[in-house]
């Protein structure tokens, strides 16, 4: 794979590691080196290992457990049940409807039913087969219409949401109509590091815990509900987390590490195997959309209609938000006056189903997408002029009527993906064909085409939610130290920390303290809210600190405080009569200074009945152009280019903003071309690397980039998190160039080879 950044207006090099720097991360060498500590490195003196037990069965109600027989194998320490759980038996990431352990019905395959502590991993792993479950099974309802209209699952029903968004008339219609029905598989986030974590308990009866998550201060609270303990005795602290993408947003080993902790009262390590990893997190939904669209003869939009049918699995996560973001962002970021929305998210007996990059938009990308291109084609309409004609600006409103009022910049990133180079000609290397190295495919039979697509998405969290962060700054000796307790999954937060306390601060030495729950919360590491919310927090609370050292500076010496700049590590003045120069080090040696701050955005709004209100904070956009290889008739596929151009507010560290977007991509090819959960009965029969494919390095085309910087208003340095709008709109790109390629509808991802060829509808 190459990448290609084109077109950055730049206004001079930044300072070294500060704002608008490609900074280096303070992870990448140790990494790169094999030298950083991930939770699954994680040890501890005494330290035994707990695994769980878990239904092979879709739908069943337990008759009995019988755990006699693993406590009578050597070296087996304690085996938990539902019995043994001190407070609340349910938790859930903000809805507590899934049980810690299940002890009368079990309603997906691979719902915990106990767990044991060990003294060797295998010793666990023989205790679990030991355990005898004595199942009835009942049939599984793995089909969300059916168990829309079904008995009830669970005692909070079988709908999760149900969503109306109405705007303008509904009778309205546009003199061409195209409507299609569209379909998405289920996504794993598929990260290297599968889940783990250390237990440990206290001594004033809490527990320590350290882990790979996305969101501290949540897990603390389910933590402590179900231990029975205050939350103050439960004490989090962030491990090295490999990768997450929403996956460690909802809570996997925590409770049950920290359960057996508690009752052994020895260190308790946890660590998935990469088979019990997709059974132990949520995934992203799959569904399937239906959806209508008019305009008239200019290739105005008209109106629009769409039902939106999610499938949540058995339990509700992060569900009730995600079926929102589908429903509020489902006609694309296109003006839209007169539209009937509704979105469903539903429980079944399939695995649960939460956070993933995009969530909800990422679904009605591919569909709103595929709808454009057939409008254009009814209209006899360029594809993109249609979509810069009908692009939203600042000042136009949303589905639920909510006026954009912060930057939003469509038809500029959809002239600039346009813009952009195309890839050179075919190469006459076979490897570089559709097939690779199976070298299957003659340079004759392959088509090149091109697709192209639009998406976007909200920013932090939205209907009224409470959000906030925050973090404090000291530098004491000339060195900074930042706290925060922001998950740091890869992202990057931790450099963007250090980047933020040289630009304020003028010092290099910028050290990111660990990130653990004795601060106020970040909140999750989701939703493109970190960069805004954490990094708004860590700006101010520089700035507090950058106030007071000014005002002690500006009182000892005389000197006007605007006069005052920070820079290679000294306080100095710019003009005036009093000549300034205090060293930082030597200011900070015996008095530090240090200030704490909390960063919470504008107020946000429920939605009302018909869906309308002001419910979201910031949007952002990108567009993408896809060039495929394919040989139609074998089915094959090569993504040879994907362009983007995306708008990112500021960029605050290149290097990094590439890495989001080239990660963003791979996700949205994975999804485009191959990645899919398989469901038999409700279980998954491929839940390893080797079933599971994901693309590699030579599955990544080129990618080419442009930065559409238009600065948020409210946000840190007017910058807007990067990591969302890559994977929204590269999926359906890739499947307009190989629709292009072949003739064929293809209305369901991923594309199966047998779609390409005919062999299945």
């Amino acid at each position: 794979m190459t990448t290609v950044e084109t077109g950055r207006v730049t206004t001079g090099a930044p300072p070294s590691g500060a704002v608008g720097a490609s900074a280096r991360r303070p992870d990448g060498g140790p990494k790169v080196r094999g030298e950083f500590s991930f939770s699954g490195d994680l040890w501890s003196d005494g330290m035994v290992w707990g695994a769980t037990l878990r239904s092979p069965h879709a739908s069943a109600r337990i008759r009995a457990i019988d755990v006699s027989a693993a406590l009578a194998i050597p070296g087996v320490i304690t085996v938990v049940t539902a019995d043994d759980v001190p407070g609340s038996k349910f938790y859930g990431l903000e809805h507590r409807d899934q049980p810690v352990f299940a002890w009368e019905l079990v309603r997906y395959a691979g719902e915990p039913v106990a767990a044991v502590a060990a003294d060797h991993p295998e010793t666990a792993r023989r205790a679990l087969a030991a355990i005898e479950v004595d199942y009835e099974l009942t049939e599984p309802v793995l089909d969300p219409e059916v168990a829309l209209a079904g008995e009830p699952l669970h005692p909070d029903g079988n709908v999760f949401r149900e969503l109306w968004v109405r705007k303008g008339d509904p009778d309205v219609r546009g003199e061409f109509v195209v409507e299609g029905t569209y379909e998405l598989g289920m996504q794993d986030q598929a990260f290297m590091g599968p889940e783990a974590g250390l237990a440990s308990p206290a001594d004033d009866g809490g527990i320590d815990l350290v882990v790979s998550t996305q969101w501290l201060h949540n897990d603390r609270d389910q933590i402590a509900e179900c231990l029975a303990l205050a939350p103050e005795k439960v004490r989090l602290t962030l491990g090295g987390v490999g990768g997450a993408f929403g996956a460690r947003e909802d809570v996997s080993l925590q409770i049950h590490a920290s359960l057996l902790a508690s009752v052994t009262g020895r260190p308790v390590k946890m660590v998935y195997s990469r088979e019990e990893s997709f059974l132990g997190h949520v995934h992203r939904h799959p569904g399937r959309l239906w959806m209508r669209h008019s305009a008239d003869r200019d290739g105005k939009i008209v109106s629009y209609e769409a039902r939106i049918v999610l499938d949540g699995g058995a339990y509700r996560s992060s569900s009730y938000h995600v079926v929102a973001n589908a429903a509020c962002f489902s006609a694309g970021p296109y003006n839209t006056p007169n539209a009937v929305v509704v979105g469903f998210g539903v429980r079944t007996n399939n695995p649960p189903c939460g956070a993933m990059r995009g969530f909800g938009a990422v679904q009605v990308c591919f569909a709103h997408e595929a709808q454009m291109d057939r409008l254009a084609d009814a209209i006899g309409m360029d594809r993109i002029e249609l979509r810069i004609l009908n692009a939203m600006a600042p000042g136009d409103t949303l589905l639920t009527g909510q006026i954009i009022t912060g930057a939003l910049p469509v038809a500029d990133v959809i002239r600039a993906t346009a813009a952009l180079p195309m890839p050179p000609a075919a190469s006459s290397d076979p490897m570089a064909r559709p097939g690779g190295a199976g070298r299957t495919t003659d340079a004759t039979d392959v088509v090149r085409a091109t697709g192209f697509a639009v998406g976007f998405k909200n920013l932090m969290y939205a209907e009224g939610y409470d959000d906030d962060s925050h973090a404090a700054c000291r530098i004491e000796g000339g060195v900074v130290t930042i706290t925060c307790a922001a998950a740091e999954v890869g992202q990057g937060f931790v450099t963007l920390c250090q980047q933020f306390g040289r630009e304020i601060l003028g010092v290099d030495d910028v050290v990111v303290a660990p990130a653990d729950t004795s601060i106020g919360s970040a909140g999750s590491t989701s939703a493109s809210r970190q960069t805004m919310m954490s990094g708004g927090a860590v700006e101010k609370a520089c700035r507090l600190v950058r106030a007071q050292i000014v005002e002690q500076v500006a009182a000892s010496s005389g000197a006007d405080p605007d006069h005052l700049a920070f820079a290679e590590g000294r306080v100095v003045s710019v003009e005036g009569p009093v000549a300034v120069a205090v060293d930082l080090a030597e200011l900070t040696a015996e008095h530090p200074y240090e200030a704490m701050a909390r960063h919470q955005h504008r107020t946000t709004y429920p939605l009302d009945a018909d869906g309308q209100g002001d419910a979201h904070v910031s949007m952002a956009c990108a567009a993408h152009r896809a060039v495929v290889d394919v040989d139609p008739e074998l089915g094959l596929v090569r993504v040879v280019q994907l362009a983007t151009a995306q708008d990112v507010g500021k960029v605050l560290n290149p290097t990094a903003a590439l890495g989001q977007i080239e990660g963003g991509i791979a996700q949205g090819v994975g999804l485009a071309t191959m990645e899919e959960i398989i469901l038999v009965d409700g279980k998954p029969r491929n839940p390893s690397f080797t079933d599971y494919l994901i693309p590699t390095a030579l599955d990544m085309p080129e990618v080419a980039v442009e930065w559409i910087e238009v600065p948020e208003p409210d946000a840190p340095f007017g910058a807007k998190g990067i990591g969302e709008p890559p994977v929204i709109s590269s999926t359906p790109a890739v499947v307009a160039a190989i629709r292009a390629a072949t003739g064929r509808p293809l209305v369901r991802v991923p594309v199966r080879p047998t779609d390409i060829v005919g062999l299945t509808s």
